[in-house]
């Protein structure tokens, strides 16, 4: 463990939460969140607690890291976080601050990570900590923590990064804690329960409480912090889908596509490209979307989304679909379901500015069999995917009769009105084995006769 953690995480509780620094956190809050810290609504009050708790553990660092050199400095964040001077844009690569004062990692203008603390120790290294009210989702948690110390490492040039878990309820206890503590560099802290913080705050305003921003010697912007590897991440990414494709035609298995290369390990999501109406419908009819529960008929896509994208996150390879509505401003994320479909998991709007505006950029380049390659490499057969039926509009087996109303067209049936056949059989086969008695010919013959005088006898008259 490094000496910085090491220290933190012994001397954390030396800062006692007080009244007045709990009232100094929902400084850092929004005014919604505030109104929500003592709602009746449990998720939103939750949500604004875990907002709060942030602040909490932010004040008290600001107050502990000024007791010791071992650590170098720490990053303004919440209501201390410089002005915005620019949204995200496209292009944007590095550290950067959110018009909220969060801490966020972008590649071209997409939040790569965000950071809830951000801290130097006494030779510069850069160290980050996470902020826990609960310990669900923990799987991704510790996949979240892996990637941003390869983040880190990649663009800053540290082979260790340093990283501090603040929590409060006890995990310790938790194997995937265990295991991520388990790393040398890693350190836990264990707070106390929220519901005692909130004590000494009862009776109080919190609503509309300001402070002024303390002077810390300490205190650093994150967005000064100097790369020591800049990058191009869009270059990087086109780079990764074009061996992702590669590797896709040339039949690789999906476990190849977690094994390590050469490529920087920063890209995890993978735009394959927008799909072009063929391939989208195809797609529809082999992994039926459904949204809130209720299924889309393949028929209805075009009619209620202008584009679709297909994309891979990896190193799990989970395919994942974003729908561009036609009546509002954002996309539909679509994940897999166990149904061998996908289901609507979230929406992203322009206030996901970077990664809204790239999927704006994205364009049809994927026909029905590259997208099928896909599917079929990372997911297997879909629900209905018996055939991956190209152009198919209706969704489900029970719309697949509909390629039998070929027989309707059948063109036999014009047989019936081809009754000139039978006139051959009028003229009797044994005209034509006695040869001698040939009186139905003049028969004909006297016909064409007898009308030759009615078409005479107008002039005679």
């Amino acid at each position: 463990m490094s000496e910085m953690v090491r220290w933190i995480t012994e001397h954390f509780d030396e800062v006692l939460p007080t009244p007045a620094l709990v009232i100094d956190a929902t400084k850092h809050m929004r005014k919604n969140e505030r109104k929500q810290l003592f709602s009746e609504d449990l998720p939103s009050m939750k949500t604004a607690e875990g907002r709060w708790f942030e602040g909490v553990i932010y004040e008290r660092m600001l107050r502990l890291v000024q007791r010791t050199d071992l650590v170098g400095g720490i990053a303004r964040k919440g209501a201390d976080a410089p002005p915005v001077g620019m949204n995200a844009a496209l292009g944007q690569n590095g550290l950067f601050y959110s018009n909220i004062g969060d801490i966020k990692i972008r590649g071209n203008g997409q939040d790569l990570a965000e950071f809830d603390l951000l801290l130097k120790d006494h030779d510069g290294s850069i160290a980050f900590a996470e902020i826990v009210t609960s310990p669900t989702d923990m799987k991704e948690f510790e996949a979240e923590i892996r990637f941003k110390k390869r983040l880190i490492g990649f663009i800053y040039g540290q082979a260790q990064v340093p990283f501090l878990l603040y929590s409060s309820v006890d995990v310790s206890r938790h194997p995937i804690v265990k295991r991520i503590m388990k790393e040398p560099d890693n350190g836990l802290v264990v707070t106390g329960p929220c519901e005692e913080l909130k004590r000494l705050i009862e009776g109080h305003t919190v609503r509309n409480h300001t402070r002024k921003s303390p002077k810390i010697p300490k205190f650093f912007r994150a967005d000064e912090i100097e790369a020591r590897r800049p990058f191009d991440f869009k270059a990087l990414h086109e780079e990764r889908r074009q061996r992702l494709l590669q590797m896709i035609a040339a039949k690789a298995t999906k476990a190849e596509f977690a094994e390590p290369d050469d490529l920087p390990p920063i890209v995890r999501k993978i735009l394959c490209g927008g799909l072009y109406p063929s391939a989208a419908q195809a797609l529809c009819g082999s992994y039926p979307l459904t949204i809130r529960g209720k299924p889309i008929p393949c028929a209805e896509i075009p009619k209620l989304y202008s584009k679709i994208v297909l994309a891979i996150n990896l190193p799990d390879g989970d395919p994942i679909i974003y729908l561009r509505s036609r009546h509002r401003k954002e996309y539909l994320k679509m994940v897999r379901d166990k149904q061998g479909g996908f289901k609507f998991e979230s929406a992203r709007t322009p206030h996901m500015a970077g990664f809204f505006l790239w999927l704006e950029t994205i364009t049809p380049s994927l026909g029905s069999q590259i997208a099928h390659e896909i599917l079929m490499t990372f997911i297997g057969a879909g629900r209905n995917s018996a055939p991956f039926v190209v152009g198919n509009t209706q969704q489900g087996p029970r719309k697949e009769p509909k390629a039998q109303k070929e027989p309707k067209q059948q063109k036999p049936q014009k047989g019936p009105k081809q009754r000139r056949e039978p006139r051959p059989e009028q003229v009797p086969a044994p005209s034509l084995e006695e040869p001698a008695t040939a009186t139905p010919a003049p028969t004909p013959r006297r016909r064409r006769r007898r009308r030759r005088p009615a078409q005479a006898s107008p002039p005679a008259s």
